[in-house]
């Protein structure tokens, strides 16, 4: 049954992609709003007493026909066989992960020695096309035994018309099912953007699962010859492990951000301002519903990195 949705999805993908991809902005998003408008318009209409009958009809049938087409494009691909096990089995020890991290920590520091810096020496991206183009690259050069997915090479990439309300919400981007679509927030600090994209462009591909995008842009990025994408890719992979450890050894996680090198403690503190700046209400309560979405579609939630790290662990194996 899943996969006859896969087999869809290949072609939906396809369809949607050549059909909104050419458009300048994000047809996704002006979607939503003209969606929550109707919405908002029948949720008014249905405190009427002459029309409370029909607009409360209007809405269980737009909210149906919804959830149905999500489901169809999207939601059945929670259920595809999951990317670990394909990859042989292992224990996931602190010690692995230490040793894992302390490899990354000195890709980082090989590699962000060759980007490129503002004026405040914080890493900046240049040309995102350029990096966009790249992930559609290296989206064909996937391990057969991990994803033999259609590549499409369209880029589908939209600056999100929501950036300022994704800024206060956590959200780095997110797909959009119904135009396929990868919407991201432009107002992210360049230490965040590639991966972003590379993890939007592993939705496109068909892979549904949170940490196995993080894990399909990790493999994106990590072999990239652009250096900005491989950057923040080392980078996120590194801050990945080192969340896993935190918990568990408190003290290796305060060496390794000593050991940061001048330019990434300036990314790293760029990160915490923009954080700082954006921290509020509308944080808990999206990060709270975010947690909640992922548990409901098989997932583990947006407090752990333990499948990513899972899937890292094995691979590097």
């Amino acid at each position: 049954m899943v996969s006859a949705f896969e087999s869809f999805f290949e072609i939906q993908k396809n369809i949607h992609q050549f059909s909104f991809s050419w458009i300048p902005f994000s047809f996704g998003d002006v979607l939503y709003v003209f969606l929550g408008i109707s919405l908002l318009y029948f949720i008014i209409k249905s405190f009427k007493r002459k029309t409370r009958n029909t607009s409360f009809l209007k809405i269980l049938i737009l909210v149906n026909i919804l959830y149905f087409t999500y489901q169809i494009f999207w939601g059945m691909l929670y259920f595809q066989k999951p990317i670990v096990s394909k990859l042989p089995k292992t224990e996931i020890t602190v010690e692995k992960r230490k040793k894992l991290a302390l490899k990354y920590l000195e890709k980082c520091k090989q590699t962000r020695m060759l980007v490129k810096e503002n004026q405040q020496g914080v890493f900046t991206v240049l040309n995102i096309r350029n990096i966009q183009t790249e992930i559609l690259s290296q989206q064909t050069k996937l391990p057969s035994f991990i994803s033999n997915k259609k590549a499409l090479n369209i880029n589908a990439f939209k600056p999100s018309l929501f950036k300022n309300v994704m800024s206060f919400t956590g959200i780095l981007g997110y797909y959009n099912p119904f135009t396929a679509e990868a919407q991201y927030n432009s107002e992210l600090p360049s230490s965040y953007l590639p991966f972003t994209l590379a993890h939007e462009s592993s939705h496109q591909l068909g892979f549904a699962r949170e940490q196995e995008a993080n894990f399909i842009g990790y493999l994106i990025g990590v072999n990239s010859s652009n250096i900005e994408l491989k950057y923040s890719t080392e980078y996120f992979t590194l801050k990945s492990l080192l969340n896993s450890i935190v918990y568990e050894d408190e003290e290796f996680v305060k060496d390794m951000l000593k050991n940061y090198s001048a330019g990434m403690k300036r990314d790293r503190a760029n990160e915490k301002q923009f954080v700082f700046e954006h921290q509020g209400l509308l944080d808990d309560f999206f990060g709270f519903t975010n947690n909640l979405f992922l548990k409901s579609n098989q997932q583990e939630g947006s407090i752990t990195y333990s499948y990513f790290i899972d899937l890292l662990v094995r691979y590097e194996k």
